[in-house]
C-alpha cells in the first residue's frame, strides 16, 4: 500500500466524515475529538492547527504527539481488511482511527472505544 493516495490527502478533508457519520448516529462532534485525542495526543489546539494547516494523513500521523500505545488492542475488520494484520504502519494507524470512529458510530460506549480497562 505504499504511496496510497489517502496519505497525501489532507486530514481537513477527511475530518467532516467522521463528524457526519458519528452525528448522523446520534454522537457527537466532541466524542470524535475526544477519540483523536486519545489515539493520537492532539489536544483540542492541535487539532484546530492541523485542520487549518490542511496536514495531509501522512504527516498527522507522523507528528501526532503521542500515539497511543494501546492502539495495538484494536482489532477487528474495517474495509474488508483486518486492522491487527495490516502491515504498512501508516495505513494501520489511518485504519484504527476509522474503526473506532465506525465503533463510536454503532453505538459502542466510550470506555470500550478508548480500550479502558
Amino acid at each position: 500500500m505504499a504511496g496510497h493516495r489517502i496519505f497525501s490527502t489532507s486530514f481537513a478533508s477527511i475530518y467532516p466524515h467522521y463528524v457526519a457519520k458519528a452525528e448522523r448516529k446520534g454522537r457527537t462532534r466532541a466524542e470524535v475529538d475526544q477519540i483523536i485525542e486519545w489515539l493520537t495526543g492532539y489536544d483540542a489546539a492541535g487539532l484546530d492547527r492541523v485542520l487549518r494547516d490542511e496536514t495531509t494523513m501522512e504527516a498527522f500521523f507522523a507528528d501526532a504527539p503521542a500515539f497511543n500505545p494501546n492502539a495495538s488492542l484494536i482489532n477487528g475488520r474495517i474495509c474488508g481488511y483486518r486492522v491487527q494484520d495490516i502491515e504498512d504502519p501508516l495505513m494501520q494507524k489511518i485504519r484504527y482511527l476509522d474503526k473506532l470512529i465506525d465503533e463510536l458510530a454503532r453505538g459502542k460506549k466510550m470506555d470500550a472505544i478508548l480500550r479502558s480497562a
